[in-house]
């Protein structure tokens, strides 16, 4: 037996450097491996920007806003990693410059001994700044022996269009024909997918337009992208003619391209030539299936056209497609929403018997459509079939159905429902009594309407947040302003009231022209002490300029004054025209610039809060200044006490402010009484008595 080989020692491996991959060549595949090529990139900590330049105001021209540009976001070390190390070279190179295209960055880029086209759109790729990518483009252009190729003019719209030049974009194509590389469909196709995903379908049609000056055709996969996107964006009759040059152009219709038409026809309410395009497409041999149509009947439901969607589902009857649970619910909902809710029933009778799984939403549909159409039986078997369907009801099953018993006057059943909610924990809300309520209003059952209330507060209502909704419910209509009156003087008795629910009466009392019982409220209200607020005065002024009597109006508006705040544009027009009827001339004018001062600026610093822009201290001087400037220091105190109600400003900051407007507003005056003195010549007198007054 021969002896066993010993194996040698394992020769130690040598370690091997390698940064990022090698080129492949015959002999040699992609190497991948290495002690560092698959290191992880750490983020490092954020640290603070490099501190800029000073300012300097002289130097600042806000025209040229261009020529410095504002710095690119800063390209991550992973987008680093990736870049080839010359890539890194030429980004660098930005960076030094600080983004801004001038001699030094040129000076870096001369270094190079030679640019490629590959290079130059590696470099686009992770470049932000159009006007630098657009600029290193061009140097690159006019390199020796370089030429682009389609990767740096895509790579090139791509950074135009991702920075919102996509306009500029668009022009690609004739430069790339001036420069001797005519544009192919591709860099059409890169233009009309972006304009595409950006719903901007006129600039979709016309790089299309462009694309036929250049002689190219599309593919059937362009023309359905480009009629897709017309469609969306509610160009029917562009997509309409481009249809038309697809088929002057021979192409064969895939089933995408008639269900593009066929949904921009049934969005537009055109059904005949919807059901034409239907026509064409059976004899393609591409029947429309069971998502087809349902998408049909979705976006014909979303336009209410009710007739379209039954010729559809006909349609879809006559090509042997049965619907599934999609369709008939779509369809189903649909009728039941647009009052055919008899029709959406046999439907659901013919689901139930295909033995199709009904869920409670549709359930809940019919049940709400028989309501509204007074069938309240109907609505009230559907309910117990879908209990006995081993379904539990909803608030949005419940409500429906105790409001139409409220309509009826079955206001026991109403309750008894009312009361299963509970049960249920279902936890009803303001929209589930709310019939009640009127119903017991209405019927003056007033003992149980207390009592409904009582269970609302044991259920955690906010019960005068919800009487002060119910109110302002009732008085809707006019004709209920009495009644609402009737109950609010039994609901106060036991103590139901608030300052909201006396604003509402008010206002609805003046819109009967019943001004003398909005009055009696007011009076009522103080009697009982309750604090009117701004609304309540407001209600009052104009009351109170109705009868005749301006002095309890002025009374009431220098009550809100006293409150800091404003009252209402009606409020102001009220009294003024009360003043200016009285020949109060002068009055009347200063409430109209208090109204134009304060509502205005007020109205202004409302716009800036809600798009996330508080006031600061230029903001709050430019009101000083203003107002100052009308004589209206009282009106720059409403704003800022308002600011501090609003939370805006703090109390310190207001008496800041206060102060500073003080000041102000005395040397606004004493600037005055200089000019006054100037005016009559009254300077020699002054400076023979030896004041320094006029030399300040």
């Amino acid at each position: 037996m021969p002896p066993k080989s010993v194996p040698l020692p394992a020769k130690p491996s040598k370690p091997y450097f390698f940064y990022g991959h090698r080129k492949p060549s015959q002999n040699r595949p992609v190497v991948y491996g290495g002690l560092f090529s698959n290191r992880q990139v750490l983020k490092p900590p954020q640290s603070p920007l490099p501190p800029s330049p000073p300012f300097d105001l002289r130097k600042w021209d806000p025209h040229h806003l261009s020529q410095n540009p504002s710095p690119p976001p800063i390209t991550t070390p992973h987008q680093h990693s990736k870049l080839s190390p010359i890539a890194r070279f030429i980004i660098d190179a930005f960076r030094k410059s600080q983004y801004t295209w001038g001699p030094s960055v040129v000076f870096e880029l001369n270094k190079l001994r030679r640019v490629t086209a590959s290079l130059v759109a590696e470099v686009l790729k992770v470049q932000d700044d159009p006007i630098l990518a657009s600029k290193f483009f061009h140097w690159a252009g006019k390199q020796k022996g370089f030429k682009h190729n389609f990767a740096s003019y895509n790579a090139l719209a791509y950074c135009l269009n991702r920075n919102g030049r996509f306009r500029v974009a668009d022009q690609l194509p004739e430069l790339m024909d001036s420069q001797g590389k005519p544009p192919t469909e591709k860099q059409f196709e890169i233009l009309i997918r972006m304009h595409a995903d950006k719903n901007r379908g006129q600039r979709v049609y016309y790089v299309y337009q462009k694309m036929k000056n250049f002689g190219i055709k599309p593919r059937v996969f362009l023309y359905n992208r480009i009629m897709d996107a017309l469609v969306k964006t509610g160009y029917l009759d562009l997509a309409l003619s481009v249809y038309e040059d697809f088929r002057g152009d021979g192409l064969a219709e895939e089933s995408i391209t008639f269900m593009i038409l066929i949904k921009g026809l049934c969005k537009a309410g055109k059904v005949d030539e919807m059901l034409e395009v239907l026509g064409r497409m059976r004899e393609m041999f591409c029947k429309p299936d069971v998502f087809a149509y349902t998408a049909m009947i979705k976006i014909l439901v979303s336009k209410g056209n009710l007739d379209g969607c039954l010729r559809v589902w006909e349609e879809m009857r006559r090509d042997g497609v049965e619907p599934d649970v999609m369709a008939y619910v779509t369809l189903v909902a649909g009728l039941c929403k647009g009052g055919r809710v008899q029709r959406g029933y046999e439907l659901f009778k013919e689901m139930k018997t295909k033995g199709i799984l009904i869920e409670r939403v549709t359930y809940g549909v019919l049940i709400e459509g028989f309501v509204k159409n007074g069938k309240l039986g109907s609505a009230c078997g559907l309910l117990k079939d879908l209990i006995d369907s081993g379904y539990r009801a909803d608030l949005g099953i419940y409500n429906p159905l105790i409001e139409g018993m409220c309509d009826v006057k079955l206001i026991d059943r109403a309750c008894k429902l009312f009361q299963v909610t509970v049960q249920e924990g279902l936890e009803p809300g303001f929209a589930t009594v709310k019939p009640m309520l009127l119903a017991f209003a209405e019927m003056r059952r007033m003992s149980d309407f207390c009592k409904l209330l009582e269970q609302m507060q044991k259920l955690g209502f906010s019960v005068n947040d919800d009487l002060s909704k119910f109110f302002s419910f009732v008085v809707e209509k006019g004709e209920r302003t009495i009644m609402a009156v009737r109950v609010f003087n039994e609901l106060k008795v036991k103590g139901y009231g608030s300052v909201r629910i006396y604003n509402i009466l008010m206002g609805a009392l003046h819109k009967t022209g019943k001004v003398k019982q909005a009055l009696s409220l007011f009076q009522e209200m103080k009697d009982l002490n309750f604090e009117p607020d701004s609304s309540t005065y407001s209600n009052a002024i104009i009351c109170y300029v109705e009868d005749e009597n301006i002095k309890d109006a002025c009374i009431c508006h220098n009550k809100i004054i006293e409150m800091s705040c404003v009252p209402s544009i009606d409020a102001y027009y009220s009294l003024t025209n009360g003043l200016c009827k009285i020949g109060e001339i002068d009055a009347a004018m200063m409430l109209v610039r208090d109204c134009l001062g304060a509502e205005k600026v007020m109205e202004v610093l409302n716009e800036m809060m809600q798009e996330g822009l508080p006031p600061d201290n230029i903001i709050c001087s430019a009101i000083i200044s203003g107002m100052c400037k009308y004589r209206t220091i009282e009106e720059a105190r409403k704003v800022f006490a308002n600011l501090r109600t609003s939370k805006l400003l703090t109390e310190a900051n207001v008496i800041i402010y206060d102060e500073l407007l003080i000041e102000y507003m005395e040397k606004k005056a004493a600037d005055l009484v200089l000019s006054g003195l100037k005016f009559f010549g009254l300077e020699s007198k002054l400076k023979a008595k030896g004041s320094t007054l006029l030399s300040r």
